[in-house]
């Protein structure tokens, strides 16, 4: 990179230090001066040889004189030169910092400073821009998957599509209905993908406004929605709370709630399965928390379903399957709400999220792990 004409930082702080040397230097040489110019006289000379004060004044001058200015060219030579080496030996982290700052520019994230030493200014900016490569470089591999898993995901209907296309094409004789319902229920996972992904994208770009809302009213109005989905897969719905005022889009906050609801009962025993749904209010927070009897999952299953299109178990894919963002969705809501998400598998099998806001007056609410009954 060319710079700019002008002093560069390190000549600027060689003459800051050399001229510092120099007004410190001559001030302790005027200070030297005027002491022997207005005491050293009166102080050495007796009354005999008191008319022959000003000779010796002019005769200290001139001894004087050259030697203070060779002191200040040996200063200014001194300041110079230490100056340089001692600027350069204090930029030195921040040329590597300028290093690793350009090879990140290059696309390399995986390279860190690592500046050795105590730990000062430039030690707490390196481990800040370690920080920040390192948080760079898990997004930038957590977006290049989501983008190789949505194009993967929308190419399948796309492909499904072209195949039966082609199909009904090459045999003109075959039945149009059954046809179009295929193409019908291909378009639809297709345009409730696109949806999804959308939804995705407004949440992180937190492009909502935020009002006052009831957490516990959502919580009912998404259980409303997807209890003939529960009833139709044997899933008891139970919920808990009062009201539990929060702030944010209320639209959203459905979403969130609907897709935990949703994936507590698909992702669900076979029958006789259950899903407790519970709100909660605290000097601090304000918490939602759905939890669900089923399959037995491992901690390192679990941290993975926040990411898009991770499933957790095997599956049959149905019209209620789903694409693979649910999880993924909520959490980009919940950090858009300046709240976080927390996983935990059950110990009899299933899944309990806890969704934790920021709001006034609430607290803090754990998982209740249940028995299975």
């Amino acid at each position: 990179m060319d710079r700019a004409p002008g002093l560069t930082v390190r000549l600027k702080l060689t003459l800051s230090y050399a001229g510092f040397i120099m007004v410190a230097g001559a001030l302790l040489l005027a200070a030297v001066w005027v002491f022997l110019l207005r005491y050293v006289p009166d102080k050495l000379l007796t009354p005999t040889t008191i008319h022959g004060v000003f000779p010796i004044r002019s005769n200290l001058l001139h001894v004087f004189a050259p030697r203070a200015a060779a002191v200040l060219v040996l200063l200014l030579v001194f300041g110079l030169l230490g100056g340089w080496l001692l600027a350069g030996r204090m930029l030195a982290p921040l040329t590597r910092i300028t290093a690793a700052t350009r090879t990140a520019t290059t696309g390399s994230l995986s390279h860190r400073i690592r500046l050795p030493g105590r730990r000062d200014e430039f030690r707490e900016l390196a481990d800040a821009f370690d920080a920040m490569l390192a948080r760079l470089e898990t997004h930038s591999a957590e977006q290049q998957r989501f983008a190789a898993n949505a194009s993967h995901e929308l190419r399948t209907p796309l492909a499904i599509t072209q195949t039966l296309l082609e199909v009904a094409r090459n045999d003109p004789d075959r039945d149009t209905d059954e046809l179009v319902e295929r193409l019908q229920v291909v378009n639809t996972r297709a345009i409730t993908l696109t949806e999804a992904l959308l939804l995705l994208s407004r949440a992180d770009q937190q492009s909502f406004t935020r009002e006052d809302v009831d957490l516990s009213l959502i919580a009912e109005e998404a259980t409303e929605m997807l209890l003939p989905l529960a009833e139709a897969r044997g899933v008891a719905i139970e919920t808990f709370g009062d009201i539990t005022p929060a702030l944010g889009s209320h639209a959203l906050l459905l979403q969130l709630t609907t897709n935990l609801v949703h994936n507590a009962i698909v992702h669900n025993l076979g029958e006789h399965g259950i899903v407790w749904i519970t709100t909660s209010i605290g000097p601090k927070s304000v918490v939602l928390t759905v939890e669900n009897t089923g399959a037995t999952l491992t901690p390192a299953v679990v941290s993975t379903l926040v990411e898009p299109f991770q499933r957790g178990t095997e599956r049959v894919r149905t019209d209620h399957a789903g694409v693979g963002l649910g999880l993924a969705i909520v959490k980009s809501i919940a950090q858009a709400h300046d709240g976080t998400l927390t996983l935990i598998p059950r110990a009899g099998g299933g899944l309990c999220v806890t969704a934790q806001l920021p709001a006034p007056r609430l607290h803090h609410s754990e998982c209740t792990h249940r028995s299975d009954t």
